[in-house]
């Protein structure tokens, strides 16, 4: 039995002792550890809606009724993964690259110790520094689901905001870009040149959100699989992606999206990768009056967790 599971729920309440997600030990520590969820509160590179910083604890809250099996992958991840909440990053509001220094030295040890980080956002410029905390792997393959390409050169004269992390992170060599795609891309743009640069441009892949319509998720998660092949991937999931009626609390929507359940179903598709590391960003509760994009925004984990538990058995 792995050492650090989940609360039992059947035994005490969902609504007692510590935010912690799915109700795991909070605890900073590596030892006999398979994952380490981690809180990003960083919002400080929006160029929208601020309150991401947010997301993490409301993730967290949401997260209290995932229970133990998962019943579309049939597999209990926490019955094979050793899994703790690790707190949330020190980052520095209002400082971007203060705060990226601080997410990459909180992160990278976690990378280091072969432990897989599942990154709670916070905004979607945060994710640069998550790929820097992978550079003792080597470029990864980045599986990046978004409506928009988040490869501008620069908002407003700057470099590092969530509008341009993806071109960041290939100039430094974080990515391997033949093996990277993109998924969910919509909404209007600045000219042909944003979607068609990807390729001509920088080498990635990408789908649209009509392209992901026609193909279905089946035949989405084949195409990702197939990009991706045998390389260390990571995925970075920008909720949205999913169209505003699902998830609303988010700094930048995009109508006309696909549902919930669609990309539950993709993300469910990507057995047999080799993932080194998540992220699901762009969370913010203030938006969501329901909590349903904080509730997506968890599931979306749990079965980012359960892709690695499958791996790990041999499935």
């Amino acid at each position: 039995m792995p050492k650090y599971v989940p609360e039992d729920s059947l035994q005490s309440p969902r609504f007692t002792g510590p935010s912690t997600f799915a109700r795991l030990p909070y605890l900073r520590t590596l030892e006999e550890v398979d994952l380490a969820v981690v809180g990003v509160p960083f919002d400080t590179g929006v160029t929208y809606r601020a309150g991401g910083r947010f997301g993490p604890n409301a993730v967290r809250a949401a997260s209290v009724m995932l229970r133990p099996y998962n019943t579309n992958l049939e597999v209990s991840p926490f019955e094979i993964l050793s899994c703790v909440d690790y707190g949330d990053v020190a980052i520095v509001p209002g400082y971007t690259e203060r705060s990226y220094a601080a997410i990459e030295a909180a992160v990278a040890p976690i990378v280091e110790a072969g432990v897989i980080p599942l990154l709670i956002g916070g905004d979607h410029a945060c994710t640069l520094p998550h790929l820097r905390a992978t550079r003792s792997i080597g470029p990864v393959a980045v599986i990046d689901f978004d409506s928009h390409t988040d490869a501008w050169d620069s908002y407003f004269g700057e470099k590092y905001n969530h509008g341009t992390w993806m071109r960041r992170a290939i100039e430094e060599g974080l990515v391997d870009v033949a093996h990277s795609i993109e998924v969910g891309l919509r909404g209007s743009i600045y000219g042909p040149a944003d979607w068609t640069g990807l390729r001509d441009e920088l080498g990635l892949d990408y789908l649209t959100t009509e392209d992901v319509f026609a193909l279905g998720p089946e035949a989405v998660a084949a195409r990702i699989r197939e990009r991706v092949g045998e390389r260390p991937a990571f995925i970075s999931f920008d909720i949205d992606v999913v169209d505003p009626a699902y998830a609303p609390g988010t700094g930048t929507p995009e109508a006309g999206g696909p549902s919930a359940r669609d990309m539950l179903a993709v993300l469910r598709g990507l057995t047999g990768i080799d993932f080194v590391g998540f992220d699901v960003v762009e969370v913010i509760p203030a938006y969501d009056p329901a909590g349903q994009t904080s509730t997506l925004a968890a599931n979306l984990a749990y079965e980012m967790l359960s892709l690695v538990a499958l791996r790990r058995a041999g499935r």
